[in-house]
Formats: C-alpha cells, structure tokens, sequence
C-alpha cells in the first residue's frame, strides 16, 4: 500500500456485506484510518451517518479528505475506541448504532514512518505510540529501559508468545545498565543474542509487537471495546472485527460466542442462573480471510481475519 494512508481497506467488500449498510443508520468506524472502510459505507447508502474514531491525528486528517463529499454525514473524533459510549453519546443524541467496525491493525503508512517506530529497521526509534511520535504516554523505549525484569517477562511471554522470555527480560536488564535502549538495532541485538543470529523476521516481529502491544494497552482497550460496541448496538444491530494476530482473533472469537450463547453458568450449577437467553448470534462460523486477488494487491493483508456477530432483535 502506498500513497500514505491513501490505500484499499482490507476486506472491505466483505466487511461492507456483513454490516448491510443498506439497512441505514448510525455506523461506528472505530479504527477509521485514512477512511478506506468509511467511504464504502458511505457510498453504499444514501442514510448512512458515520462517527470515525482514530487514537492519530494524522489518519483522522487523511480521513477528513478522504470523506470531504459525505462531510454532513460524518462526525470525526480523535480518541480511543475504548471509549466508545462516551464518544457516541457526545452531544450527538444518537442512543444506539445500526453497525460498527474495528480494524486492529497497524497502517502501512505507520509501519513505513520511521519516526513512528513500528518496525525493526535499521536505527528506527523506539516508539510505537498509535497517537504518534509527540503522543502521551510511554514509548517502547521507556519499556524497555524502565520496566522491571518480572514486567519485561510477562510481556514477552503473553503477548510475543516467545518461550525464551526469561532469559530475554534478564539480557533487556543486563543491556540497559550499560547502555540505554534508543532504536530497533538495540533491542535487535538483544534478541539475537538471546534467540541466535539465525532469528528469522517472524520472530522479531513478535517481540517489536508484543511490546507495541503493552505500549498502546491493545488488549485491555479490545476487551472494554467489545463489551461497550454491543451494548450501543441496536436490536438487529451488526459488528465487525478485523484482527491481525492470535491473541486479538481468540478475544473477538470468545466475545462472540459467549455473547451467541443462552447460558454462560459455570458447569457445576444445577440450574441456569443467569441470562438465559442468547445476546444475538455470530454470523461467521470461521474467519473470512482475503481471497489470492487481494493478497496480490496488498500482501500485507495476509494474516487478516474478519469476524461479525449480529445483536438480537
């Protein structure tokens, strides 16, 4: 994808299928990007109204372009999708939603920044803030030389899935003491020295994401999303999740079918205590993933998975 964030949205004809715009409404783009999946909505309805939701000032402004001819049917704000009931609620009157999309994955155009920090190359900075390089909160960097040892552990076990997390943490300490972690070269060689020099991308890939992970707080914000997405939802009302990675995709597949089940009581109760009634059903038995034609447009889509699931009338 090129053309900053100018680029064809993943899944985009499928997600568009799934959240039948035609049936009109209010829609929450809770990740809007450069507006990709936005603009298929808005086009596919004449009363479709749009809120787009963007932690980064840069994607809400590329968005705004995008969007300019639906401008009196899109509301853009700068924030959280964790936050999703306040932001609907924000002086809008909109009490609940036809539709709503979460696309987890980083941008092309935030991967291909340098001063964003999202990738491994060569002497790119330590970052990864989703709301940029001037962003609040802590920076991998502050991570990593910050951190105590039992907290770099746990993050790179559960959220790098990486089985040498011990010896890990302690080279990060050990490396640190010496000389502070600043770019992607640093926390490369403390991964080769741990891991060995033939440590392939994938790998490293998982660390540099396990610690973008922790950084933007992604799967606790996920979690509280999820929960406050349906319950904006109207009755019959949809929601889409694009998930890039396992520990995402496992999150959005358990929500979903805990919520399209009648009983959520622990097995050993005699009798059912609690709803007793399905939330609303899951409207994709596996994952849609992109077809050969999209791959071969845009490769980075590979490990793309859309789930939706449908709000009881």
């Amino acid at each position: 994808m090129t053309g900053g964030f100018e680029h064809e949205p993943v899944l985009a004809a499928e997600v568009v299928g799934l959240l039948a715009p035609e049936r009109g409404g209010v829609f929450l783009d809770g990740t809007v990007g450069g507006g990709g999946h936005a603009e298929r909505l808005l086009a596919a309805a004449p009363d479709v109204v749009l809120i787009g939701v963007d932690r980064d000032p840069e994607a809400l402004a590329a968005a705004r372009r995008r969007l300019a001819a639906w401008a009196d049917r899109v509301t853009l704000y700068e924030g959280n999708f964790r936050d999703a009931t306040e932001i609907v609620a924000d002086g809008s009157g909109i009490e609940s939603l036809s539709g709503a999309l979460l696309d987890l994955g980083v941008s092309s155009h935030q991967i291909d920044e340098t001063a964003r920090g999202f990738s491994f190359r060569r002497s790119t900075p330590l970052n990864m803030r989703m709301g940029g390089t001037t962003g609040g909160g802590r920076t991998a960097a502050d991570l990593l030389n910050h951190a105590d040892e039992a907290e770099l552990g746990r993050i790179f076990r559960e959220y790098g899935e990486e089985r040498r997390w011990r010896a890990l943490a302690r080279e990060v300490a050990r490396r640190r003491a010496e000389v502070p972690f600043r770019t992607a070269d640093d926390l490369v060689a403390a991964i080769t020295r741990v891991l060995g020099p033939g440590s392939d991308a994938r790998t490293k890939a998982r660390i540099f994401q396990a610690l973008r992970i922790e950084v933007n707080d992604e799967m606790t914000a996920l979690d509280q999303a999820l929960d406050a997405i349906r319950d904006l939802l109207a009755p019959g009302g949809r929601m889409a999740v694009i998930s890039y990675h396992s520990l995402e995709d496992r999150r959005v597949k358990g929500a979903f079918r805990e919520w399209s089940r009648a009983c959520v009581c622990p097995p050993e109760l005699p009798v059912c205590r609690c709803r007793g009634v399905p939330l609303g059903r899951t409207l994709t038995r596996k994952p849609i993933r992109p077809t050969e034609d999209e791959l071969g447009r845009n490769p980075r889509a590979r490990s793309a998975r859309l789930r939706a699931w449908e709000k009881a009338a």
